[in-house]
Parts: structure tokens; C-alpha cells; sequence
């Protein structure tokens, strides 16, 4: 199974930060996943939808400023970097799932990864968009059919992984909660990964490798690699 680091290490270090990123690195994740939001012609990695958790301010992230952003620090030590600076510091030395969290001008997106790929050493196949809302996954496709998708879930829908493959995706997420033997099946039948999140019990590694699945997010990918390699010895 894949290793993703989800928000980078975020259990070493504050997620989402150029910091967390390089300890995902350093612990030979597989991929690197991050979170976006778009603040006036910007895109910040950023997950929460309000600031109380990972700031000292309250709001929501959305209605900042791009100054107000800048004068953030997430746990009063890290900047909030743009998606271009994750692009830049990462560049190309693991896979990248840029999870799309907000309202994005299709554009803005397409012109990153553009530059991902032509700058900062990354390859249309080291590169994944995702997103919960599959509206925006759509809009992406057809502006660029080059990348790839992957469409979230919550839940384990009736029809399994379809609605993945009606957006031709290349992968489906689902949480660990809702996954089942029976959705991995249908998902793989269509031509699709799978990729469980958030995933840090052995225990549920186990089960999630005896299934099939191929890959988990995980907040501490150094500790994940270590009981992968117990599993599977």
C-alpha cells in the first residue's frame, strides 16, 4: 500500500507547513497530501474552514484578506505557505495530492499544475487533484483531462465506487469508517485505486491490506512505514 502523509507528517510537526512537508519527505512517504483554499487571487494550503484550531484569530479562512493571511502563523510558529511555495519546496521529490477544499477558479488550479509540472519537477502522473465536491472535480477534467482525480467520500454509496468512475476519475477515497471489502472490489472492477483515510492503527492497516486497498493517508508516515513493513514480513 501507498504511505500518504496526510497535511505531511502532521503528527510531528504543524500540518499543512513547508515543516510537515519535509518530515513527510524524510520519512519516504509515497505522496505528500495538502489542502487549498483560494483567498482573493491566491491559493493557501490550508484545511480548516475556520481559524480557531490551527490560529490565533477566529473567522473563517475564506473571508481573510492575502495580508491577513500572510500575518498568520499556524500554532504560532509557521507561516501559511501558498500552494506555489508547497509546489516550489516539495518539487517533484514525492507525489502530490492537492485536495481542493473551497470554491477555486478552475484556471488558478490549471495554471499550477502547469507550473508543477513544467518548474518544479513533478509529472502528470505524480500529481492528483481531489476534492468532496465532484462539481469542481468535473469542471477540472474538462479543462485539463491530463490530471488525474480523485473523488472523495464519506459514505459507501449504494452503487459502490460509480460515481468515481462517471468522473473518470483515477482514484476513489474513502474513510476508514465507511470502506468495505465489497466497495474495494467494485472500485478495482472499474479500474480505479483506493486510498482509505485517515489511517494510523496497525490493526486497521492490517485489515485495509488484507482487502486490497491500495494506499492510506497517514498522519505519521515514518511510524505507518515501520508497521507496513512488520505487516508484511
Amino acid at each position: 500500500m501507498l504511505i500518504i502523509a496526510h497535511r505531511g507528517a502532521s503528527a510531528v510537526t504543524a500540518e499543512n507547513t513547508l515543516a510537515a512537508f519535509e518530515e513527510a519527505i524524510h520519512a519516504q512517504a509515497d505522496a505528500i497530501e495538502l489542502d487549498v483554499y483560494q483567498v482573493e487571487n491566491q491559493l493557501y494550503v490550508f484545511h480548516d474552514r475556520h481559524l480557531t484550531r490551527l490560529t490565533s484569530s477566529t473567522g473563517r479562512f475564506v473571508d481573510l484578506t492575502d495580508q491577513q493571511v500572510q500575518s498568520l502563523l499556524v500554532l504560532g510558529q509557521h507561516a501559511i505557505p501558498t500552494l506555489e511555495q508547497a509546489l516550489a519546496h516539495i518539487a517533484g521529490r514525492t507525489a502530490l495530492n492537492i485536495e481542493l477544499k473551497g470554491p477555486i477558479a478552475c484556471a488558478q488550479i490549471c495554471r499550477h499544475l502547469e507550473k508543477a509540472v513544467h518548474q518544479f519537477g513533478f509529472t502528470e502522473q505524480s500529481l492528483l487533484v481531489s476534492s468532496f465536491n465532484h462539481h469542481w472535480l468535473k469542471e477540472l477534467k474538462q479543462a485539463r483531462p491530463q490530471t488525474r482525480i480523485g473523488a472523495l467520500t464519506a459514505s459507501c454509496p449504494l452503487s459502490y465506487a460509480a460515481f468515481a468512475s462517471e468522473l473518470n476519475a483515477y482514484s476513489v477515497h474513502i474513510d476508514v469508517n465507511t470502506v468495505t471489502e465489497a466497495f474495494v472490489a467494485d472500485a478495482h472492477a472499474r479500474g480505479l485505486a483506493v486510498y482509505v483515510y485517515t489511517v494510523d492503527d496497525p490493526a486497521d492497516m492490517v485489515w485495509l491490506h488484507k482487502i486490497g486497498v491500495d494506499g492510506i493517508f497517514t498522519n505519521h508516515p515514518q511510524l505507518t512505514r515501520q508497521s507496513l513493513q512488520l505487516i508484511l514480513n
